[in-house]
């Protein structure tokens, strides 16, 4: 499999200027812009007068997570091919993380893959989703269950965009930037913890935004299919896209960064029994995080449903669980299969922490 190992990542400082240079270097036959229905309403008026977009090739799918699925993907299919797309056009992703991996997906399918633009518009998005080349939709109950390893042609990060998102969002995108910072740079912890989330400081933001990014491109440029350290990405998402997936089933969903953010408190526990992490930061770090995202009950008669969706996860080998946990902030550990027994204790400390 060939895949380019690198998207060009711009932090905006004139998008109008910068999308119009790229979109002359392409010399796209049709320029196809996708949002949905928040982005449409919030977003596109901020670039609908840029040279060579209109009205006329913009698919807008319906918002949430709950779209994210198999008849969405058809419907970006349906417009494409009923709009004359062809090899040579070019589909703009105007979204947060949703949009960009379904609208992605779509891009790198059809007519066997044709470019494909984000404009991330969410923190979420701009961190994480549109960044790396992981595009998808959820099946059959289970986060990102059909994918594929596609590259997009250019992401344009542009903090104005953040400005159209509630507090709620931001917390979303903000749980993967923690993440970064755990598993491999303390500083970029240690500048996530001082951050005023409640005021956010959108110049300085833009700056912590790029050093986040810098640290996922560092495992994508390494490892673009994961089969080695990029796992290490995946710390608090074991259990996090089985949290996501519970919640979504018992119609009671929640944020996907929350979801990873109460991921990681699992994980962190795991970490101090499988890798000798100190109990003493688990606790105080647990702590930060549910004075940030607040708390989410789990019963223990949930326990078993949590397990079922966690075999699931695409790093399991021969039936085990496998997680990437940390040795010590910024250190990280992959391909650490974690006994049911332990993964238990993993969910009580979890209860513990949330009374």
């Amino acid at each position: 499999m060939n895949i380019k190992l690198k998207s060009d990542i711009i932090l905006s400082e004139n998008l109008e200027r910068e999308l119009n240079d790229i979109l002359k270097s392409i010399h796209a036959d049709r320029i196809f812009i996708a949002v949905d229905e928040n982005t449409n309403r919030l977003c596109w008026p901020l670039i609908s007068s840029f040279e060579g977009i209109s009205d006329d090739r913009k698919v807008v799918i319906p918002a949430g997570e709950e779209s994210k699925n198999i008849n969405t993907l058809a419907q970006v299919w349906k417009f494409l091919c009923d709009h004359g797309a062809s090899r040579k056009s070019i589909i703009i992703n105007l979204g947060g993380g949703m949009l960009t991996d379904l609208c992605g997906f779509a891009a790198s399918t059809f007519k066997r893959g044709i470019p494909f633009i984000n404009i991330p518009t969410t923190l979420l998005a701009q961190v994480d989703a549109s960044v790396g080349g992981k595009t998808g939709i959820d099946f059959n109950g289970l986060k990102n269950e059909i994918g594929a390893f596609s590259i997009p042609k250019m992401v344009f990060i542009d903090t104005r965009f953040l400005r159209t998102i509630d507090h709620e969002n931001f917390l979303s995108g903000y749980a993967e930037m923690i993440k970064h910072g755990l598993i491999f740079d303390v500083k970029h912890w240690t500048d996530l913890q001082e951050f005023d989330i409640q005021n956010p400081d959108y110049d300085r933001l833009k700056t912590i935004i790029g050093h986040s990014v810098s640290i996922k491109e560092h495992f994508v440029l390494n490892d673009p299919t994961e089969q080695n350290i990029r796992k290490a990405l995946n710390f608090g998402h074991t259990v996090g896209h089985a949290f996501e997936s519970y919640a979504l089933r018992k119609n009671a969903p929640i944020l996907h960064g929350y979801a990873v953010a109460y991921g990681m408190i699992c994980e962190l526990f795991l970490s101090h029994k499988f890798c000798g992490f100190p109990m003493e930061e688990v606790n105080k770090i647990s702590k930060w995080i549910i004075a940030q995202y607040g708390r989410h009950e789990i019963l223990s008669s949930d326990f078993e449903a949590l397990f079922q969706l966690m075999t699931h996860d695409k790093k399991n080998e021969s039936g085990k669980i496998n997680f990437s946990l940390i040795k010590n902030i910024g250190q990280y550990e992959i391909n650490c299969y974690c006994s049911n027994e332990l993964i238990k204790e993993s969910l009580e400390y979890f209860q513990q922490v949330n009374k």
